[in-house]
């Protein structure tokens, strides 16, 4: 398997995080005076030029489920590979029922994906990539998908290094 994405605090980074909410699920349970609601949150942060994060929490109140996201996905930052505007190669990844292909694209193709998918590269500040979701709709698996996939990009010219290494032995 591929190693983890390498995960920063905002501090890392000297830019400004733009912040979005992705995805907000209301849950209710039942008790003896009536319905009790509670509110989970899927936030993304990025800053368009390579670094990107999100975060899920739940509480009781919609803006405390949005402060706790904000605050997590601003501790789980990593930095996107890239090669020009797009990714160095295609990855196919799987997290629970969710199943993400990512191919590169030529310059101004833009960014041709789904809802979730489309967030995530745009925030990160890939411009052109072919992505397509295979599997589950559940937003939150397909994010953690996405970022799975993100991570298992590598450098194109770290791995010609590399291979150039290993041949010299």
């Amino acid at each position: 398997m591929g190693k983890k994405p390498e995960k920063r605090r905002q501090e890392d980074f000297g830019t400004e995080f733009e912040e979005k909410v992705l995805y907000i699920n209301r849950c209710s349970k039942v008790v003896k005076g009536g319905r009790k609601f509670s509110f989970s949150a899927l936030i993304l942060v990025g800053d368009g030029e390579g670094h990107v994060g999100y975060g899920f929490a739940k509480a009781n109140e919609v803006s405390d489920a949005i402060r706790k996201g904000s605050e997590a996905a601003r501790k789980n930052i990593f930095t996107i590979e890239m090669e020009g505007t797009t990714i160095p190669h295609e990855v196919y990844v799987e997290w629970d029922g969710a199943k993400i292909l990512l191919k590169p694209a030529s310059v101004g193709t833009g960014v041709i994906a789904g809802s979730k998918v489309r967030s995530v590269l745009e925030l990160g500040g890939v411009k052109d990539v072919v992505a397509k979701n295979l599997g589950s709709s559940n937003p939150l698996n397909q994010v953690k998908a996405i970022f799975k996939g993100l991570g298992l990009l590598k450098n194109r010219k770290a791995s010609l290094a590399l291979r150039k290494g290993a041949e010299a032995l």
